[in-house]
């Protein structure tokens, strides 16, 4: 069946994705215990979970693939309520029968885990969206997950650079091409990550077209494959145009291009790089991972001697922390960022308070 197809992929049976799962995404929850995965799933599992609960996890899947959900949000989902799942069937439980009691049931088994609030919120909305999934389907009558309270998250403010760091760690990558075309690149992808406020997916899925040098503008393929057109400063442009002109060719590679080159001339397009049409390539003409970004940034960060783990991340919310700070305003920061609620961009206001309230105590003397 292609229920059980869906789930030997996700223990990892033949053609299933390759790699360990760590942490709290590799715990499993089957016949009522959290299982630690490392490559390999329980024995019985495949054979156990019921077809209903087969069922009802192949519609959850194929309704996020309809909705463009991201792949990182699919993988997540197929982890959370798959654990569920295998712990509902060990109970003598079916989609159909779950009550609001069985839910809390199992959230209260996730919380004796010592798992964090975050966590444990993230698992409950994966099993709103299976029982949201069921309901719209009319598999059910109502959802036995709506009326539970998401457990509390604790409030956590993003690590923010200040102007200066920024423009030390920018500074330190060479842009003038000493060092080869590994520096050439990795000045124009952080010029344009700063400048853009860009994800770390969106950065290594941009290719050479989005680029729209005339409009001074940047084409973003977002969560859920949202678009949206991000303005481009000129610091980062006039970086990219040397990335494009000197670093990116030489990553190309005199073999890669000849290869395009008569593959182009027989098809009659006469260019030289349809073959990878990312923006940003590695050493061997690849487009990069998300991976290759972090180990860059932290090697450029330890050079410019700018404190603190720096993520790709930090740089999005250093982005919109001066925004704000410029005066610009929420609503505009938030589709620059491409946030589906203003809710998700509001934190960069507690940034703000936060960065007034330190400089108050440091400042007045009655603080």
């Amino acid at each position: 069946m292609q229920e059980h197809a869906t789930l030997k992929m996700a223990w990892g049976g033949k053609g299933a994705r390759r790699g360990r799962v760590h942490g709290t995404e590799g715990r499993r929850a089957c016949n009522g215990e959290l299982w630690v995965v490392m490559g390999a799933p329980p024995p019985h599992t495949q054979a156990s979970l019921g077809d209903s609960w087969l069922r009802a996890l192949a519609l959850l899947d194929e309704d996020l693939q309809r909705t463009n959900a991201a792949p990182r949000t699919r993988r997540a989902y197929e982890i959370d309520t798959l654990q569920f799942a295998c712990w509902a069937d060990a109970h003598g439980l079916i989609p159909s029968t779950v009550g609001p009691r069985d839910v809390r049931r199992y959230v209260a088994r996730l919380s004796e885990q010592s798992l964090s609030a975050t966590t444990t919120a993230r698992k409950l909305a994966a099993i709103r969206a299976l029982f949201r999934s069921q309901r719209e389907h009319g598999e059910i009558e109502q959802s036995p997950a709506d009326l539970l309270a998401t457990p509390r998250r604790a409030s956590h403010l993003p690590r923010v650079l200040k102007a200066p760091e920024v423009a030390r760690l920018l500074d330190s990558i060479p842009a003038d091409g000493v060092g080869g075309p590994l520096n050439i690149r990795d000045r124009a992808l952080f010029e344009l990550a700063y400048a853009c406020g860009l994800r770390a997916e969106e950065i290594v899925s941009l290719n050479v077209g989005d680029i729209d040098h005339d409009a001074e503008q940047l084409r973003v393929e977002g969560k859920g494959s949202k678009t949206r057109f991000v303005p481009v400063g000129e610091v980062a442009l006039a970086a990219v145009r040397v990335y494009v002109m000197r670093g990116r060719p030489a990553l190309i590679g005199p073999p890669r291009r000849a290869r395009t080159a008569d593959r182009g001339a027989r098809e009659g397009s006469g260019r030289a790089d349809t073959a990878e049409p990312a923006l940003f390539l590695s050493r061997s003409g690849r487009r990069l991972g998300t991976s290759d970004i972090r180990r860059r940034l932290r090697a450029w960060t330890t050079r410019a001697g700018v404190p603190g783990g720096i993520s790709p991340h930090a740089l999005r919310h250093s982005f919109a922390t001066h925004l704000l700070d410029g005066g610009a305003d929420l609503r505009s920061i938030q589709e620059l960022l491409g946030h589906s609620s203003i809710s998700t961009t509001q934190v960069y206001t507690r940034v703000e308070s936060a960065r007034l309230r330190s400089a108050y105590a440091r400042s007045h003397p009655r603080a």
